[in-house]
Protein backbone atom coordinates (compact mmCIF):
# COMPACT_ATOMS: atom_id res chain seq x y z
CA UNK A 1 0.00 0.00 0.00
CA UNK A 2 1.06 3.57 -0.73
CA UNK A 3 0.20 5.32 2.51
CA UNK A 4 0.29 9.10 3.06
CA UNK A 5 0.68 10.46 6.59
CA UNK A 6 -0.68 13.99 7.09
CA UNK A 7 0.12 15.42 10.53
CA UNK A 8 -1.04 18.67 12.10
CA UNK A 9 -3.09 20.21 14.87
CA UNK A 10 -6.24 20.45 12.69
CA UNK A 11 -7.49 23.12 15.08
CA UNK A 12 -9.86 23.21 13.21
CA UNK A 13 -9.61 21.16 10.02
CA UNK A 14 -10.41 23.36 7.00
CA UNK A 15 -10.81 23.24 3.24
CA UNK A 16 -7.11 23.93 2.68
CA UNK A 17 -6.20 20.74 4.58
CA UNK A 18 -8.61 18.73 2.46
CA UNK A 19 -7.35 20.19 -0.82
CA UNK A 20 -3.76 19.41 0.20
CA UNK A 21 -4.73 15.80 0.87
CA UNK A 22 -6.59 15.53 -2.44
CA UNK A 23 -3.66 16.93 -4.43
CA UNK A 24 -1.14 14.64 -2.76
CA UNK A 25 -3.32 11.58 -3.14
CA UNK A 26 -3.82 12.24 -6.84
CA UNK A 27 -0.20 13.20 -7.57
CA UNK A 28 1.38 10.26 -5.75
CA UNK A 29 -1.39 7.69 -6.35
CA UNK A 30 -1.80 7.14 -2.61
CA UNK A 31 -4.06 4.28 -1.59
CA UNK A 32 -4.82 5.94 1.74
CA UNK A 33 -4.24 9.23 3.54
CA UNK A 34 -4.11 9.17 7.33
CA UNK A 35 -4.91 12.47 9.02
CA UNK A 36 -2.78 12.34 12.16
CA UNK A 37 -3.69 15.03 14.71
CA UNK A 38 -0.91 15.96 17.10
CA UNK A 39 -1.25 15.95 20.86
CA UNK A 40 1.17 18.88 21.30
CA UNK A 41 3.46 20.12 18.52
CA UNK A 42 7.04 20.50 19.80
CA UNK A 43 7.41 23.86 18.04
CA UNK A 44 3.99 25.09 19.27
CA UNK A 45 3.89 23.95 22.86
CA UNK A 46 0.96 26.17 23.83
CA UNK A 47 -1.11 23.30 22.42
CA UNK A 48 -4.33 23.19 20.42
CA UNK A 49 -7.32 25.30 21.46
CA UNK A 50 -9.99 22.65 20.91
CA UNK A 51 -9.90 19.42 22.91
CA UNK A 52 -8.62 16.17 21.42
CA UNK A 53 -12.20 14.85 21.28
CA UNK A 54 -13.42 17.98 19.49
CA UNK A 55 -10.63 17.92 16.90
CA UNK A 56 -11.28 14.24 16.21
CA UNK A 57 -15.00 14.89 15.86
CA UNK A 58 -14.38 17.68 13.35
CA UNK A 59 -12.01 15.49 11.33
CA UNK A 60 -14.58 12.69 11.27
CA UNK A 61 -17.22 15.11 9.98
CA UNK A 62 -14.86 16.48 7.32
CA UNK A 63 -13.93 13.02 6.03
CA UNK A 64 -17.56 11.86 5.99
CA UNK A 65 -18.53 15.00 4.06
CA UNK A 66 -15.71 14.43 1.56
CA UNK A 67 -16.79 10.88 0.85
CA UNK A 68 -20.44 11.88 0.39
CA UNK A 69 -19.68 14.77 -1.98
CA UNK A 70 -20.02 13.77 -5.68
CA UNK A 71 -17.43 14.77 -8.22
CA UNK A 72 -14.40 15.03 -5.94
CA UNK A 73 -11.18 14.65 -7.98
CA UNK A 74 -9.82 11.79 -5.88
CA UNK A 75 -8.86 8.56 -7.64
CA UNK A 76 -10.09 6.36 -4.80
CA UNK A 77 -11.42 6.55 -1.23
CA UNK A 78 -9.17 5.91 1.72
CA UNK A 79 -9.07 8.84 4.11
CA UNK A 80 -8.74 7.80 7.73
CA UNK A 81 -7.90 9.29 11.11
CA UNK A 82 -4.80 8.01 12.89
CA UNK A 83 -4.93 8.59 16.66
CA UNK A 84 -1.38 7.42 17.43
CA UNK A 85 -0.14 10.83 18.61
CA UNK A 86 -3.24 11.71 20.61
CA UNK A 87 -3.22 8.28 22.29
CA UNK A 88 0.49 8.62 23.06
CA UNK A 89 0.03 12.12 24.50
CA UNK A 90 2.72 14.65 25.32
CA UNK A 91 4.93 16.13 22.62
CA UNK A 92 4.23 14.62 19.20
CA UNK A 93 7.33 13.72 17.22
CA UNK A 94 6.92 12.71 13.58
CA UNK A 95 9.86 10.33 13.73
CA UNK A 96 8.19 8.34 16.53
CA UNK A 97 4.90 8.17 14.66
CA UNK A 98 6.45 7.06 11.39
CA UNK A 99 8.60 4.53 13.24
CA UNK A 100 5.52 2.99 14.84
CA UNK A 101 3.61 2.84 11.56
CA UNK A 102 6.60 1.34 9.74
CA UNK A 103 7.06 -1.34 12.42
CA UNK A 104 3.37 -2.27 12.20
CA UNK A 105 3.17 -2.08 8.39
CA UNK A 106 6.68 -2.87 7.09
CA UNK A 107 5.49 -3.63 3.56
CA UNK A 108 3.74 -0.28 3.05
CA UNK A 109 5.43 2.56 1.18
CA UNK A 110 5.15 5.65 3.38
CA UNK A 111 4.78 9.26 2.23
CA UNK A 112 4.83 12.33 4.46
CA UNK A 113 2.57 15.21 3.42
CA UNK A 114 3.83 18.68 4.24
CA UNK A 115 3.28 22.28 3.20
CA UNK A 116 6.12 24.23 1.63
CA UNK A 117 6.08 26.59 4.62
CA UNK A 118 7.21 23.72 6.86
CA UNK A 119 10.40 23.01 4.90
CA UNK A 120 12.36 25.69 6.78
CA UNK A 121 11.51 24.06 10.12
CA UNK A 122 12.79 20.61 9.14
CA UNK A 123 16.31 21.04 10.64
CA UNK A 124 14.66 21.72 14.01
CA UNK A 125 12.66 18.49 13.99
CA UNK A 126 13.69 15.45 16.01
CA UNK A 127 15.93 13.18 13.90
CA UNK A 128 14.84 14.51 10.49
CA UNK A 129 17.16 12.18 8.59
CA UNK A 130 15.33 9.19 10.07
CA UNK A 131 11.96 10.73 9.15
CA UNK A 132 12.96 10.82 5.50
CA UNK A 133 14.57 7.40 5.63
CA UNK A 134 11.13 6.10 6.55
CA UNK A 135 8.96 8.22 4.27
CA UNK A 136 9.11 10.17 1.02
CA UNK A 137 8.24 13.86 1.56
CA UNK A 138 5.44 15.26 -0.59
CA UNK A 139 6.00 19.03 -0.45
CA UNK A 140 2.92 21.01 -1.46
CA UNK A 141 3.53 24.18 -3.47
CA UNK A 142 0.55 26.54 -3.51
CA UNK A 143 -0.10 28.46 -6.71
CA UNK A 144 1.06 32.06 -6.51
CA UNK A 145 3.71 31.33 -3.90
CA UNK A 146 7.47 31.22 -4.62
CA UNK A 147 8.81 27.69 -5.06
CA UNK A 148 10.31 26.28 -1.85
CA UNK A 149 14.05 25.85 -1.40
CA UNK A 150 14.47 22.09 -1.10
CA UNK A 151 18.25 22.07 -0.72
CA UNK A 152 18.23 21.27 3.01
CA UNK A 153 15.56 18.62 2.54
CA UNK A 154 17.51 17.08 -0.33
CA UNK A 155 20.57 16.70 1.90
CA UNK A 156 18.50 14.80 4.45
CA UNK A 157 16.89 12.45 1.93
CA UNK A 158 18.39 9.46 0.19
CA UNK A 159 17.01 7.36 -2.68
CA UNK A 160 14.30 6.23 -3.00
CA UNK A 161 12.84 8.99 -0.77
CA UNK A 162 13.77 12.06 -2.80
CA UNK A 163 11.37 14.99 -2.12
CA UNK A 164 8.55 15.42 -4.56
CA UNK A 165 6.80 18.74 -5.25
CA UNK A 166 3.01 18.64 -5.49
CA UNK A 167 1.15 21.58 -7.04
CA UNK A 168 -1.95 22.89 -5.28
CA UNK A 169 -4.35 25.72 -6.13
CA UNK A 170 -3.99 28.94 -4.16
CA UNK A 171 -5.62 28.64 -0.73
CA UNK A 172 -5.17 31.45 1.76
CA UNK A 173 -6.68 29.60 4.69
CA UNK A 174 -5.23 28.97 8.13
CA UNK A 175 -6.64 27.55 11.34
CA UNK A 176 -5.47 30.63 13.26
CA UNK A 177 -7.40 32.92 10.91
CA UNK A 178 -10.49 30.74 11.28
CA UNK A 179 -10.26 31.04 15.06
CA UNK A 180 -9.91 34.82 14.68
CA UNK A 181 -12.99 34.92 12.46
CA UNK A 182 -14.97 32.90 14.98
CA UNK A 183 -13.98 35.21 17.83
CA UNK A 184 -15.03 38.20 15.72
CA UNK A 185 -18.35 36.65 14.74
CA UNK A 186 -17.37 36.46 11.07
CA UNK A 187 -18.66 33.64 8.81
CA UNK A 188 -16.49 30.59 8.14
CA UNK A 189 -18.87 28.58 5.95
CA UNK A 190 -16.80 29.10 2.80
CA UNK A 191 -13.52 27.87 4.28
CA UNK A 192 -14.46 24.81 6.34
CA UNK A 193 -16.68 21.85 5.41
CA UNK A 194 -20.34 22.58 6.14
CA UNK A 195 -20.70 19.90 8.86
CA UNK A 196 -17.60 21.29 10.61
CA UNK A 197 -19.01 24.84 10.51
CA UNK A 198 -22.25 23.56 12.07
CA UNK A 199 -20.33 21.66 14.74
CA UNK A 200 -18.30 24.75 15.65
CA UNK A 201 -21.50 26.78 15.88
CA UNK A 202 -23.11 24.24 18.19
CA UNK A 203 -20.19 23.15 20.35
CA UNK A 204 -18.24 26.45 20.37
CA UNK A 205 -14.77 24.96 20.87
CA UNK A 206 -13.28 28.39 20.14
CA UNK A 207 -15.88 30.58 21.82
CA UNK A 208 -17.65 33.17 19.70
CA UNK A 209 -21.42 33.48 19.17
CA UNK A 210 -23.51 30.32 19.13
CA UNK A 211 -25.64 29.37 16.14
Amino acid sequence: MRLGIFGGSFDPVHNGHLELARCCQCAAALDEVWFTPTAVQPLKQHGPRASDAQRLAMLELAIADEESEPGRPRPRPGWQICKLEIDRGGLSYTVDTLGTIHSERPDDELFFLMGADAVGDVPHWKNPAEIFRLATPLVVHRAGQPPPDLSTLMRLCTPPHIPRLVDMPAAEISSSDIRRRIAAGEPIDAIVPSPVAHYIGRQRPYGGPAN
